[in-house]
């Protein structure tokens, strides 16, 4: 019996398999809502499988996009164009889920492809906002702007609109929300001293830094029903000296835990430069913390990291590391990696697969 292709049963949600695709920016909305684009890419992977499909990260307001081609989840034209994409995922026995978040001081720039330098007012951008007033990057080649530090009144309309997008979460038809609190946006700036360096409730030691995730999960887990998961997305470690540790986050995962959160996401970096520099070599390293942090704070983790082979993430689940393995880049690759993990573990691939496939490659 495959551990991969066991069933996870998480509040009144049943994964088909452990397999996730991890969210991935497509940069390939208008004006926050999806497009055709969206339909394909993650039904598509419905289709091939996978058990759950996260959607990329969604901005909570416009200002919490990374790039004006971001998807987003703030108003009803969203809702609308999102609903139908999340009935075919379901439809193909797959679980739709969603990342939530706010870019931050990393929000305002271009598409990765139009040059990802940080884009003027004038351009299409808008003003940024983190925890202090620190540039991300002053010395690099691209442009980045200067944030502006956040107020009282800035938290609580950030906390607000956390709140305003989980209910729409909700009309849309998702059924897993994930907070989006990795790879150097607001909410992990935030947490990590790398970036906060506040003197005020919401900085100073790891309880204050970490202040700004727990409101807002206590005011998400509120309005979210409390059947279906809910979800946190950490950079478990910082990948630079005297950044976030492994312990640091065991902690906030268990303050989480505390507060309702079923399972975390363990991702890694992206806090500074230095920090997103080291991703590169170190991100394989992120399963194993993933498994420290799923032993120490005794909750559910998915991981994530460089997962391209079916017995790599046989062995994942197996052995106790995580309980959900998410791939991105393999997906991208091979939106049916479900079908050829299940060949080479000797699974039934009809079992999962829909009949108009299966009939013929099962």
């Amino acid at each position: 019996m495959s551990a991969l292709f066991t069933p996870l049963k998480i509040k009144d949600i049943t994964l088909r398999n452990r397999i996730g695709v991890s969210p991935m920016c497509q940069y390939s909305s208008i004006d926050g809502v999806a497009q055709p684009w969206h339909m394909v890419h993650l039904g598509s992977r419905a289709v091939g499988g996978a058990g759950l499909i996260i959607a990329e990260a969604t901005a909570i307001s416009p200002e919490g996009r990374i790039t004006p081609d971001c998807a987003g989840l703030w108003n009803e034209t969203q809702v609308d164009a999102l609903r139908p994409i999340n009935d075919f995922i379901k439809s193909q026995g797959a679980v739709a889920g969603i990342q939530i978040g706010h870019a931050g001081r990393k929000g305002s720039a271009s598409a990765p492809w139009k040059s990802g330098d940080h884009l003027s007012d004038e351009d299409g951008g808008w003003p940024t906002k983190g925890p202090t007033g620190e540039v991300f990057d002053p010395d690099g080649k691209r442009l980045w702007k200067t944030p502006s530090a956040m107020t009282k009144d800035d938290i609580e309309k950030v906390q607000s609109d956390f709140v305003a997008s989980t209910k729409l979460a909700l009309d849309a038809g998702y059924q897993m929300l994930e907070i989006h609190g990795a790879h150097g946006y607001l909410l992990h700036s935030f947490f990590s001293h790398l970036v906060n360096t506040r003197t005020d409730e919401y900085g100073g030691n790891l309880a204050g830094r970490a202040r700004m995730m727990l409101e807002i999960v206590d005011r998400v887990r509120a309005v979210w029903p409390e059947n279906l998961p809910l979800a946190v997305r950490l950079s478990v470690v910082d990948w630079v000296d005297g950044g976030l540790t492994i312990e640091d986050n065991i902690q906030m995962a268990k303050w989480l835990k505390d507060r309702g959160v079923d399972i975390v996401d363990c991702s890694g970096g992206g806090a500074t430069p230095a920090s997103r520099s080291s991703m590169g070599t170190r991100t394989a390293d992120q399963v194993g913390l993933a498994g420290d942090l799923r032993k120490a704070a005794d909750m559910p983790v998915m991981a994530v990291g460089y997962i391209t082979e079916a017995q790599q993430a046989e062995d994942i689940i197996a052995n106790g590391t995580a309980d959900i393995a998410l791939l991105a880049r393999e997906m991208m690759r091979d939106p049916y990696w479900p079908l050829r993990a299940a060949q080479s573990l000797g699974v039934d691939a009809k079992s999962f697969l829909p009949t108009q496939l299966g009939t013929f490659i099962g």
